[in-house]
């Protein structure tokens, strides 16, 4: 079994079509274990529920946001060792600045490649073989 497929993800975005490129390019990197949900208040639920061992998360999104999804992941201490990749569309310094002082692993630009992608979750988490 390859570290991929022991690992479980959270995708965690309001946009269909950016759940369905994200699932699909975790898919042909190898995982198979992948949740998704429409918002940060879902997605903080199913953390508490089932934690994850890898959040993916857009920024912007109704109800809860990447950055007060990250504050929730960090401050549970079920949750709080769960690798975080947020996503953003912006080249925002001060967003990216924000999201690694509260504790971001990684941030991955929209849009990406599965290069890219592989890239961001091997920083976290080495080598996906």
């Amino acid at each position: 079994m390859s570290i991929a497929q022991k690992i479980k993800v959270l995708i965690v975005d309001d946009q269909v079509t950016s759940r369905l490129l994200l699932g699909d390019a975790l898919q042909q990197l190898g995982f198979t274990q992948i949740t998704v949900a429409g918002d940060g208040e879902q997605g903080a639920k199913i953390m508490t529920q089932q934690p994850h061992h890898l959040v993916i998360s857009d920024f912007n999104m109704p109800k809860m946001d990447g950055l007060g999804l990250l504050q929730a992941v960090r401050s549970n201490p079920a949750t709080k060792r769960a690798a975080f990749i947020m996503l953003t569309a912006q080249g925002d310094r001060a967003l990216v600045q924000k999201a690694a002082a509260l504790g971001a692993n990684n941030v991955l630009a929209k849009p990406f490649t599965i290069e890219k992608m592989k890239a961001a979750i091997e920083a976290v988490f080495g080598a996906l073989k």
